[in-house]
Parts: C-alpha cells; sequence; structure tokens
C-alpha cells in the first residue's frame, strides 16, 4: 500500500477492552428470549459483527421474531456493565498519541453505545468527531460498507487506509474495502490462536500489545498491502 493517510481503528476489542462484557450481556439476554447460549459462543460466532446482522442470524435460526426492543434491552445490559468493568486496552492512549495521521473509528456498535464505551475508557474527547457506527451503512461487518463510508467521510481513497481490527468479520471487511488490515489481538477474549484466525482472514500483519503499533504503521509497506 502507499504511506497510510487515515487509521481506522475498531472500537471494541481494538480501543475498549470491552467485548468480554458485551458477549456476557448479549448472552443472557438471548438465553431470556428463548435462544440458550453462552457468552463464549457468542464471541465466536458474533465478534465484530453488527447487531442488525447478528439479529438476522438469530431469528432466522429461531424461526420467529425477537421482540422490537431488543436491541434496546441488550444494549441497556451492557451499558449497565460498562459503568463499572469497562477500561481501555492497555497503552492505547499512548499508542494514539504518537500516531501522527488522521485517525477514526468505524464500530458495528450503535453511536450511543460508541459513544459511552469510548467515554468510560477516556478516549472519545481524543477521537471524536471523527467516529462512525454501522447503523449509517446498508450492511454492517464483514461486509466493506462502513470501512468505504468511514474513508468517503474523512476524504480518504481506500487503497491509503491502513485498518486496526480484533475480528475476522473486520479483517474481512476491511480487506474487501481495498484497505490493509492489522489484526489486534490483545484484548481480553482473544484465545490461543486468534492472531492466526486474524491472518488467514486477510490480516498483513498481527500484533498483541499496542506500543508496537506507532512502529508497525511507519514500517508498512507494498509487500504487506
Amino acid at each position: 500500500m502507499q504511506i497510510p493517510q487515515l487509521i481506522i481503528f475498531d472500537c471494541d476489542g481494538v480501543l475498549v477492552d470491552s467485548e468480554v462484557i458485551s458477549c456476557r450481556a448479549h448472552a443472557e439476554m438471548l438465553t431470556r428470549h428463548g435462544y440458550p447460549i453462552t457468552a463464549d459462543r457468542v464471541l465466536q460466532r458474533f465478534l465484530g459483527v453488527s447487531d442488525r446482522e447478528a439479529r438476522l442470524t438469530i431469528e432466522a435460526e429461531l424461526g420467529c421474531s425477537l421482540p422490537d426492543d431488543f436491541e434496546a434491552q441488550m444494549k441497556q445490559a451492557a451499558l449497565q456493565r460498562y459503568a463499572d468493568e469497562l477500561g481501555a486496552i492497555p497503552h492505547i492512549g499512548e499508542a494514539l498519541a504518537a500516531i501522527d495521521l488522521p485517525k477514526c473509528v468505524a464500530s458495528s456498535g450503535t453511536p450511543e453505545k460508541i459513544r459511552h464505551g469510548l467515554t468510560c475508557a477516556g478516549l472519545y474527547d481524543v477521537l471524536a468527531p471523527n467516529i462512525f457506527s454501522a447503523t449509517q451503512v446498508t450492511r454492517g461487518k464483514p461486509a466493506p460498507d462502513l470501512f468505504l463510508f468511514a474513508a468517503e467521510q474523512m476524504n480518504i481513497r481506500p487503497a491509503q487506509c491502513l485498518v486496526i481490527e480484533d475480528s475476522v468479520a473486520g479483517v474481512t471487511g476491511g480487506r474487501a474495502a481495498g484497505m490493509t488490515v492489522l489484526g489486534f489481538h490483545g484484548g481480553s477474549h482473544c484465545g490461543a490462536g486468534h492472531a492466526e484466525l486474524l491472518r488467514d482472514a486477510g490480516a498483513a500483519v498481527t500484533f498483541g500489545d499496542m506500543r508496537q503499533l506507532p512502529d508497525l504503521i511507519e514500517r508498512i509497506g507494498p509487500d504487506q498491502a
């Protein structure tokens, strides 16, 4: 790729260490509504997938619709947990400060969830107003729509964008958008083999410590596109 002109960050699992919290809330709500599932299974099946896409899959398997306010119930359950449990990904603050390039967020979460998570982690003012949600596009990850939308809003060509993602769905979407993707596997939800999953999905490089990111961005080159 060319020298990056824009760094696009996923939110959950990249900026805020929220995936385990979100999966617990999601599993509790689904089980309550007749779809028994564990937090680990939610993580395996729906990591990085938008709430809308996950709901369509679940309803197809259930053979019926979830309540109209299901997303609101799930969001409320997650936000209640955030206040007590959420923190920033270790060293992300210093990494952001060291990256002297335009930055934005492209997340599968709703705008309220993204804002709440970044605020709890002390990162909202660092990244606002360049924060984009899957609710703003037709298709969420793993489709490329959100990444292309973010690039368009930031007035940067896709080929000049570098995506930081922690999920297979996110890596897939970034690559489909014609962007280079770095796979992060340092969140509390990432187990053994997660880096390999990200590489198999198309991540050019994988890393597990945000202190590595500024140097990785400087070194990214045509051989990694």
